[in-house]
């Protein structure tokens, strides 16, 4: 492996985008400024024991009143690429009806300042910020929040669409839905196998109906999704765990992938748990709709084997019910029937615990585009959390992150070799931030966050990066 940047970048074709990524609720903070709306995130951090120490996203990175500053930032990392996430309760603070124009300027003034530097700009409509309003209503798992999200996507295509280079629908709807609905780790905290499946199937129709307003506003306006698919590997050659793992690359991805780029769901999923999906006539067409894009977070594997009992099944973070109700988890687990164990024999994990596997990310890959008649991707999150800070000269070394993206780097080039048409990499992330059910004590940044001061600080990985997108990082 190499960790030369310019040596590595040359691996990649010249018009390669170089990007870093964030997310609205992660960085902004000013969650009570200029009329927004409170979020299910603002909810769900303020209660109590759900969030480490009982942070929440109320200042953040302060980003939203920081922007200009760190547009500079970006601008001195050289990235060709933006990727943050639209607050919804900021454009409709109840989630639909009256627009708080204020909001808007907010994103106007920030795309302004993007395309002033020279900066691709790629928003995601939906990064698991609800408005709490709609949560009132079942949330996710009540239909009338597919309509809501398309009146949403019209008013934000409607006044910034003509900057836009390419626009998501979701991203990793995997989380706001499992996580959210069914293993409650994330807002609103649910768990019921029932609403994250009733979920699963809203937020695909919400993403047709998005993909239809953004067009019927700009038919040009490319158009994707970001998924955070689970690259998962039978534990052994054996037919049973094959099958075991063809179980979960159902459950995690094909409830995604079908519904989007098929047009219906997996037939096995369907057999077992398709009456709490809750389809009506007409939506698979909707959900069906052609892609410019679609794109990948990846962060590590999952490897399955399977489980000979119900009673057996359990470990499967990651592709499973961990934390669900037992009811619930037999539910799904009669289906998948498999556990979870470690990808790998080494021990290298980051400090948030996760593996470090970089073939994952090819594995995945190659898979999908052996299953799916797929758009180019772009790998729209990838990195690795590690927690060190400035040292006494106030650098903040952190080889192992560079480490890590060389690694990832390495396979998606191979990938690209290949024949996967891949057409960039988004770094996560551009800064340390609100890290969800972590809360601030994981840092996933190529640049530190004192949050005390709100100093910025680019890394050693940050420098790195740099050189890899062609700026100074200096």
């Amino acid at each position: 492996m190499t960790q030369d940047a310019k040596a590595l970048a040359a691996r990649f074709a010249p018009d390669f985008t170089w990007g870093v990524a964030t997310a609205a609720y992660q960085i902004e903070g000013a969650t009570r400024t200029d009329g927004r709306g409170p979020s299910v995130w603002d909810a769900f951090a303020n209660m109590p024991g759900r969030v480490y120490r009982g942070h929440n996203g109320d200042v953040a990175c302060d980003h939203y009143n920081r922007w200009e500053a760190d547009l500079d930032l970006i601008a001195e990392l050289g990235v060709g690429a933006y990727r943050f996430s639209i607050a919804w309760p900021r454009i409709l603070p109840q989630g639909r009806g009256a627009v708080n124009v204020a909001g808007l300027d907010f994103y106007d003034r920030l795309i302004d300042g993007l395309v002033a530097r020279g900066i691709g700009v790629f928003p995601t409509l939906y990064h698991w910020d609800l408005p709490l309003a709609l949560a009132g209503y079942g949330g996710w798992t009540d239909r009338d929040t597919a309509d809501a999200f398309a009146d949403y996507t019209t008013h934000v295509v409607r006044r910034l669409g003509d900057r836009i280079d390419a626009l998501a629908t979701f991203n990793e709807p995997w989380c706001s839905t499992y996580l959210g609905h069914w293993i409650g780790k994330h807002a609103p905290g649910e768990r019921s196998i029932d609403a994250a499946l009733a979920a699963v199937h809203v937020t695909n129709l919400a993403h047709g109906l998005g993909v239809q307003a953004a067009r019927a506003e700009r038919s040009d306006l490319p158009m994707g999704t970001v998924l955070n698919a689970q690259s998962i590997y039978p534990a052994t050659d054996s037919a049973d765990d094959a099958a075991a793992a063809e179980r979960a690359f159902q459950f995690n991805n094909g409830v995604f992938f079908d519904p989007i780029f098929r047009g219906s769901y997996p037939d096995q999923v369907m057999a077992a748990l398709g009456d709490r999906l809750q389809l009506h006539d007409g939506d698979l067409e909707v959900i069906h709709q052609p892609l410019d894009w679609w794109g990948f977070n990846y962060y590590f594997p999952a490897t399955v084997k399977h489980a000979p009992s119900t009673a057996e099944a359990g470990g499967l973070t990651g592709v499973g019910a961990m934390g669900a109700y037992e009811s619930d988890r037999d539910a799904a687990a009669a289906f998948l029937q498999l556990t979870s164990i470690p990808s790998s024999d080494s021990d290298l994990r980051t400090d948030i615990g996760w593996e470090i596997v970089p073939e994952g990310i090819g594995h995945l890959l190659h898979q999908v585009y052996a299953r799916y008649d797929l758009p180019p991707c772009y790998v729209t999150e990838n990195g690795a959390c590690y927690n060190m800070g400035p040292g006494a000269d106030g650098t903040v070394e952190d080889q192992p992150r560079i480490d890590y993206i060389a690694a990832h780097l390495e396979v998606l080039a191979d990938a690209a070799d290949a024949g996967i048409p891949l057409r960039g990499y988004f770094a996560w992330s551009l800064m340390d931030n609100y890290e969800w059910a972590e809360g601030y004590r994981m840092r996933f940044g190529i640049v530190h966050v004192d949050y005390d001061t709100q100093t910025r600080t680019v890394k050693r990985s940050g420098q790195w990066f740099a050189r890899i997108a062609g700026g100074s990082g200096g």
